[in-house]
């Protein structure tokens, strides 16, 4: 069967712990969509590692660890990763690509960069990963498909012409930059060919025979519902699907294959870059205070090190992002951390032009909401460590019990800390 492991939110929920403590019992890991423009912060009995190409499965001897169709890849890059993680101990994983994924190219940063120079202060915020002028080429039909770097080398140069035809006229007229050489285009998809070639397979088939053979097989999805293309905080999304469904495309699986939608969700909220964010702390001290105790060691993006905005558990945004996902049951993480609070502000409901809802609106919309908070009594100690949800304090149960009736769906698994034993399995009280 085939569970999904996706994110409620902005992203940085700890999606990463989730499927890297998840994938003890899989056989195959995937990666469906995203690139290198976020990472997943995991620690284990190796170290800790700040993954961003490489699927969360990865240190598991058993795994099989794929980078689906709908991964924008960067070959260097996740090269990279693979001789970084072996350096430090981690056996050799078994990994795959998809034939069908689009290759990052090194323009595709630059494009990246030029606009939002460009935009200046109406920049995205990017990450200037190249993610989405890869996107945008995908859909154009412009992009490199890994299969396309084994074809012919004339009617590859043929493409190549092509492509850079269009792109040389933004880079002179638009951006006043130097021009793409194709020469330069066809030894680097030649380098990229030689670099990728042991990895490359039939990824739709290989999980369908896999699927056959009854095997386990988890999904693992970059950034939240928030951040989806469609159903997010347009336009200050990423630039490809963040959703459970979109992951039978972006790894070719079929839909009804996906039986289970872990979706990860924060006990408090954070996010990096620009976009709406109701129950953000305003107060600078109060969020650096939660920026400095959050996550594992502290709220800063595994990708660019940016501080991350930081604010206070959002039960309608979650909401709405756990619908999204067609969520079956909830990993809820970082709890640890606000074990300082005396009391613990959560927002319940958006007051917009003085009208109080619990759903969640489109952008427009959301830039003009105010947050409605009800507070719940803090723990005031340490809970990691603990493994059983009954032993945590009452207060603490009670924060629990709180949001999962706020948000109406399931929390099955509590994270009290870091490390992948700090996992505790709880029963539903819905």
């Amino acid at each position: 069967m085939v569970k999904a492991i996706v994110g409620a939110n902005w992203g940085d929920e700890g999606k990463g712990k989730i499927t890297d403590t998840l994938a003890q019992d899989a056989d195959i890991i995937v990666r469906f969509q995203g690139g290198s423009n976020a990472g997943h912060t995991i620690k284990n009995n190796y170290g800790k590692f700040a993954l961003h190409m490489l699927p969360s499965g990865v240190f598991y001897e058993h795994t099989t660890s794929i980078l689906g169709n709908g991964v924008a890849l960067n070959i260097p890059f996740l090269l990279n990763e693979i001789n970084d993680i072996t350096s430090k101990g981690v056996p050799m994983p078994k990994i795959l690509v998809s034939d069908r994924a689009q290759v990052l190219m090194p323009y595709h940063m630059l494009f990246d960069q030029y606009e939002e120079e460009r935009l200046a202060g109406k920049a995205f915020g990017s990450t200037k990963s190249g993610i989405a002028p890869l996107y945008s080429d995908k859909y154009a039909k412009v992009g490199f498909q890994v299969q396309e770097l084994f074809m012919d080398e004339d009617l590859l140069r043929e493409k190549v012409e092509r492509v850079i035809t269009q792109k040389n006229v933004l880079l002179e007229h638009l951006y006043h930059k130097p021009l793409l050489d194709a020469d330069e285009i066809m030894d680097t998809l030649r380098e990229y060919r030689d670099m990728v070639a042991p990895y490359v397979c039939d990824v739709s088939l290989f999980l369908n025979e896999a699927l056959a053979e009854g095997k386990e097989i988890l999904l693992e999805g970059q950034l939240g519902s928030l951040k989806d293309t469609d159903h997010g905080i347009y336009p200050m999304v990423t630039s490809s699907s963040t959703l459970a469904g979109f992951g039978a495309i972006g790894a070719g699986v079929p839909p009804y294959a996906i039986k289970d939608i872990i979706t990860v969700v924060k006990a408090y909220s954070s996010a990096v870059g620009g976009g709406a964010f109701v129950s953000e702390i305003l107060d600078p001290d109060e969020a650096d205070e939660l920026r400095r105790r959050g996550g594992d060691g502290g709220e800063f993006g595994a990708t660019t090190g940016r501080p991350r905005r930081v604010g206070w558990f959002d039960a309608v945004a979650t909401k709405y992002g756990c619908m999204c996902q067609g969520t079956t049951e909830v990993a809820f993480t970082v709890l640890d951390p606000l074990g300082y609070l005396d009391e613990i502000p959560v927002c319940v409901g958006y007051e917009i032009d003085g009208e109080v809802t619990d759903r969640f609106p489109t952008t427009a919309k959301l830039e003009k909401a105010k947050p409605v908070f009800k507070k719940f009594p803090g723990w005031k100690c340490d809970i990691t460590g603990i493994h059983e949800f009954e032993k945590l304090p009452e207060e603490a149960q009670n924060y629990v019990n709180e949001v999962e009736k706020l948000i109406g769906y399931p929390i099955t698994l509590v994270s009290n800390g870091p490390g992948r034993e700090d996992i505790i399995k709880r029963e539903p009280k819905l």
